[in-house]
């Protein structure tokens, strides 16, 4: 499967690494390129330093044709604002926001997204550890609404070269060259992160 995680942070870098040991073709988008420091040395996935929340950077990375679309930064919006992109304009069916707040998260479940809310899993998880009553606050929430109309959208080819980490729209130095640094839109040199090499998305 292809699985596309925005937001390298504790819990996405964790859904990463677990599921590229488990042999899914895995692309992980985050702002910062430091946030990749926390994959393994063994993935073998691809790390894309870019904002997940902006269609141009979710197509150039490859995201089309994805089975599964995972949403996991900490930012409740830009969760959401990410899911609808997937859902909406990139036809990927799969779709799960991160979601913090339970009323967000059942009022996004009922527009049509799929929602995991931390909150009512530690909730549930505190009360099944005391052996309390579940607090009936749900953890995950599945989609009971409508997003609208979905785009038809083909799978759009893309190389998966181990471990690697690109800036979108970056230069890069040519493939072999060893870690360096890639460059942003801005110009700012961005040191490389972990055991990834720099290529061009």
């Amino acid at each position: 499967m292809k699985i596309v995680i925005v937001g390298c942070g504790r819990v996405g870098a964790s859904v990463a690494e677990a599921y590229d040991q488990k042999g899914h073709e895995v692309l992980v988008i985050d702002n910062l390129t430091a946030a990749f420091d926390r994959l393994p040395s063994s993935f073998n996935g691809t790390a894309i330093r870019g904002d997940g929340t902006d269609e141009d950077v979710l197509k150039r990375a490859g995201a089309e044709g994805a089975d599964v679309f995972l949403a996991l930064t900490e930012g409740d919006n830009r969760n959401v604002m990410a899911a609808q992109l997937a859902a909406e304009e990139l036809g990927i069916e799969r779709v799960i926001a991160k979601i913090n707040d339970p009323l967000r998260a059942k009022a996004y479940a009922e527009l049509g997204i799929a929602t995991l809310c931390r909150t009512g899993l530690m909730v549930d998880s505190i009360d099944h550890y005391l052996g309390f009553p579940s607090s009936g606050l749900p953890g995950m929430l599945a989609p009971t609404g409508h997003h609208g109309a979905h785009h038809d959208v083909g799978r759009t080819p893309a190389t998966n070269a181990a471990g690697t980490l690109s800036a979108v729209g970056a230069a890069s130095s040519p493939a072999g060259g060893g870690p360096t640094s890639t460059e942003p839109a801005s110009g700012t040199p961005v040191p490389n992160a972990g055991p990834t090499t720099p290529q061009e998305a």
